[in-house]
């Protein structure tokens, strides 16, 4: 193996830890309720999905979207595993992640429970890895406040 073949999969390998760490921040952030934090991770374009009649296009929007979620919950935790990346480009990546969410809501109402995939783009800006979009597909939910939810498309 060559020397710039070397320094490539390292590379790749680097990139693909910052984009590991992007998507356990991002599962920190929103179970901390760090709202801020939270969108400082989505670049200023970006596209949050999280079913057919519910995200954000924009930063800002996405922000928006996030200024009610410490009334809305006592507590979440979101579990994420089977991180899958294919990059498209050295600062391009399209990314595969498999959700498990609990959701404790602050009105009397029961637990939820969301099991799912994240289907994401991530760019790197400026050296840092963000994402670009990033889509909830769910494969079931118990109770979950969003109501219309995207499936994950399973072959029959």
């Amino acid at each position: 193996m060559n020397t710039a073949t070397r320094e490539q999969n390292a590379e790749q390998m680097f990139s693909e830890s910052q984009i590991s760490r992007l998507i356990y921040d991002y599962a920190y952030h929103l179970d901390m309720n760090h709202t801020a934090e939270l969108a400082d991770l989505f670049v200023e374009d970006c596209v949050v999905v999280y079913g057919p009649n519910f995200g954000a296009e924009g930063r800002a929007a996405y922000a928006k979207t996030l200024e009610g979620v410490g009334s809305y919950f006592v507590a979440t935790s979101h579990h994420v595993s089977n991180i899958v990346i294919d990059f498209v480009s050295e600062d391009e990546a399209k990314v595969r992640t498999i959700l498990y969410a609990w959701h404790r809501y602050t009105r009397e109402r029961p637990d939820s429970h969301v099991w799912g995939q994240y289907h994401d783009e991530v760019v790197r800006v400026d050296g840092v890895w963000r994402f670009k979009r990033r889509e909830l597909r769910t494969t079931g939910a118990k109770d979950f406040h969003v109501k219309e939810t995207m499936p994950i498309g399973r072959r029959a």
